[in-house]
């Protein structure tokens, strides 16, 4: 299948497709951001995209979610195209992302960042917002209750009061991931997540997108500029450089790619881990 390196875990794909992406091709003006980029994940996946700085992987993520409209090319998610969604139906389809910088609301509380989440879901009108009745009332204690039971599985819970932009920037990191996960994703995309972040941060990421890859039955698209992370979490990877793909596979195989290699560092021989 297009998008995907051969000879990986041949369970897989028995497991139905969820995303892909055909021959995606990204102009801004004159300038070519991504060229017939093509990508194919199967359900429960965990799928790095790698690259060196301004290779356009952070474009192709604002491409799936709706940020951009593509010059050329197709995304199918679930077998839907979703190309020229506005980005708030591609959440309600089951896409969530984080951002490379994160984009928290600063001023409100833990809690409230993930309520605001949960609120799509919320089972009350409009009318019954302003009237404030027993079904507003309800549904409101409802979820405030299960979000608090997930800030409870981030290890949140205790902060659950603080003003979000007050906590360490891991925690930051970690309630970003939490809001997202709030909008009931089948598909999470997380945008350098390891950014700003000091080793022992790093490897607490490492755990934590393994455990909720398992907790939440999650298929999840990384990029990420730490190779120690995407070697060490990824089943396999695909490596773009000015907009496209040079290489995919098996971190061990791109890990020791020459393309790979000159990409990065502009010589033959070199360590990724």
């Amino acid at each position: 299948m297009a998008g995907r390196p051969k000879g990986l875990a041949p369970e897989i794909e028995t497991r139905p497709v969820l995303l892909e992406v055909s021959k995606l091709t990204q102009f801004f003006g004159n300038l070519r951001a991504v060229y017939d980029f093509s990508l194919t994940l199967h359900a429960g996946e965990l799928v790095g995209l790698i690259g060196p700085n301004g290779a356009g992987k952070t474009t192709i993520f604002n491409l799936i979610t709706g940020v951009y409209y593509p010059t050329e090319g197709s995304i199918r998610f679930r077998d839907v195209e979703i190309v020229g969604l506005p980005s708030y139906e591609i959440i309600q389809m089951g896409i969530a992302r984080t951002f490379q910088n994160i984009r928290l609301f600063s001023d409100l509380t833990v809690l409230d960042n993930v309520l605001i989440a949960y609120h799509p879901h919320a089972g009350y009108s409009l009318l019954d917002s302003f009237r404030r009745n027993k079904r507003f009332q309800a549904k409101e204690a409802e979820m405030t209750a299960r979000a608090q039971d997930f800030l409870a599985i981030f290890g949140l819970d205790e902060r659950q009061n603080d003003i979000a932009g007050s906590l360490p920037y891991g925690l930051q990191r970690r309630l970003e991931i939490a809001r997202a996960l709030a909008t009931r994703p089948q598909l999470l995309i997380l945008d350098e997540p390891a950014a700003g972040m000091n080793p022992q941060e790093v490897e607490q990421l490492m755990e934590l997108i393994h455990f909720i890859r398992e907790r939440f039955h999650l298929t999840i698209l990384l990029v990420e500029h730490r190779m120690q992370l995407v070697m060490n979490i990824c089943e396999w990877m695909t490596v773009v450089d000015f907009g496209e793909i040079i290489a995919r596979g098996q971190p061990a195989e791109v890990q020791h790619n020459a393309q790979v290699v000159e990409a990065y560092l502009g010589r033959q021989t070199v360590d990724l881990k």
